[in-house]
């Protein structure tokens, strides 16, 4: 995956470097640090586009994303779709989640999945929860989930 700043400037350093560099400046900087990560996908003339954004929240103080954006012709049902986004968020916060453990930083995984059971997405919570819980971390679904639903949803629409 190529990520980028919110700026579209490419980060220079492999993921794994950039984040624990953030971590590091961000908390000499006296900034106590979440982080959200989430998937968000669009489909348009038989191709899916993905975004999978890393959000840092400084407490009180606001926050900042990495991105990346790619895309695949393969078709996929919507609860496929979902359970894709949801594989992808777990890729990245597995290959990060030692920073955050040797760093005590929170993380979250955000799956754009309705709790609603009158919307399509809904189709995969039950799968998708039981994923992320699986793999220890914490999970938002909507209306909670802000990194998918919002800030990865601009980056696909």
């Amino acid at each position: 995956m190529l990520w980028r700043k919110f700026t579209g400037e490419p980060l220079k350093l492999p993921i794994k470097n950039a984040v624990e560099e953030t971590i590091v400046r961000e908390t000499n900087a006296g900034y106590k640090l979440k982080v959200c990560i989430g998937t968000d996908s669009q489909v348009r003339y038989g191709e899916t586009e993905f975004a999978t954004v890393i959000v840092f929240l400084r407490e009180k103080r606001g926050g900042f994303m990495f991105m990346s954006n790619d895309k695949t012709k393969q078709p996929f049902s919507v609860k496929e779709r979902m359970l894709v986004e949801v594989a992808r968020s777990i890729e990245i916060a597995y290959e990060l989640c030692d920073l955050f453990n040797k760093y005590d930083i929170d993380m979250e995984v955000h799956a754009d999945i309705n709790t609603n059971p009158q919307f399509k997405s809904n189709e995969a919570l039950r799968e998708a929860m039981g994923y992320i819980l699986g793999m220890g971390f914490a999970f938002k679904a909507k209306p909670d989930a802000f990194a998918s639903s919002c800030c990865a949803d601009k980056l696909v629409n």
